[in-house]
């Protein structure tokens, strides 16, 4: 877990060796990690407008505390400090550090929980969700998933089916992040192939896709409440394993996540 002051330089070579790391933190840790206004606009950047319009206390919270955690993520990624990173969006609201383009960002927050994600192997997407979250018998479970998810589905057993929607809705909604598209991306028009801790991407019939190899996806827990998932697509530019880095994840992660096999 990466908190305001650290420890941030365990890992340096473990990120550096595969170019890809998670960092989670607590909602209420960043929120009041900086307080002092002028220097929480300097911090915020382009952010800070943004910020002062938000008129609920709870999101404004947790708008602050994911952009710091974010900005903070980045900075210790490229080597300098929270207020000179540029943090911009693309016209569907997928955050980007301007002028970087070695890395790239994704960030995903639910309750108390805020994840980012970082690689400099292409394209990175990560979505938290509740693990208890309810999605078996609603309108998600209709109108989520395709006809070769939904049959896979109905031949496992009955308890675990709401852990399943769980992990593909997470599945989905971190590759969807990774192309840019958000929920703009209909989830009937992509599926997963899930065979143990292996999730695979194909079309909504059960078939290969194109460029599914160069994709590489896992789902953990986290902190026993949540489910973390992150899709990274390596576009061949390498593990960055010249960077010097610095970040925080849980080593676990890592293992589970980000190795080159696409062990998920």
């Amino acid at each position: 877990m990466a908190g305001p002051d650290g420890p941030w330089e365990p890992v340096r070579q473990d990120l550096a060796g595969t170019g890809t790391a998670l960092v989670y933190g607590v909602l209420t840790q960043w929120s009041v990690h900086l307080r002092e206004p002028e220097r929480l606009r300097e911090v915020l950047g382009r952010d800070w407008q943004r910020y002062q319009r938000i008129g609920h206390a709870r999101a404004k919270e947790r708008f602050l505390a994911s952009r710091l955690l974010l900005r903070r993520t980045a900075a210790e990624v490229i080597g300098t400090t929270p207020d000179q990173v540029d943090l911009a969006y693309e016209p569907g609201g997928r955050p980007y550090v301007r002028g970087c383009d070695q890395i790239d960002v994704s960030l995903s927050h639910t309750q108390d929980v805020l994840v980012v994600g970082v690689t400099r192997r292409g394209r990175i997407g990560v979505d938290v969700e509740l693990a208890d979250r309810r999605m078996a018998g609603t309108a998600s479970e209709a109108q989520g998933y395709t006809p070769y998810e939904r049959e896979a589905l109905d031949a496992d057993a009955a308890e675990r089916r709401n852990d399943l929607l769980v992990r593909l809705w997470t599945l989905k909604e971190a590759y969807s992040k990774a192309r840019g598209q958000g929920l703009r991306f209909r989830f009937t028009e992509f599926g997963f192939a899930l065979d143990g801790e292996q999730a695979r991407l194909v079309r909504p019939d059960g078939g290969p896709v194109a460029d599914g190899s160069a994709w590489t996806f896992g789902t953990v827990a986290l902190e026993g409440r949540f489910v973390v998932s992150v899709a990274v697509f390596d576009a061949g530019f390498g593990s960055g394993s010249d960077l010097s880095v610095q970040t925080v994840l849980d080593e676990g992660l890592l293992e589970a996540l980000l190795n080159s096999s696409g062990r998920s």
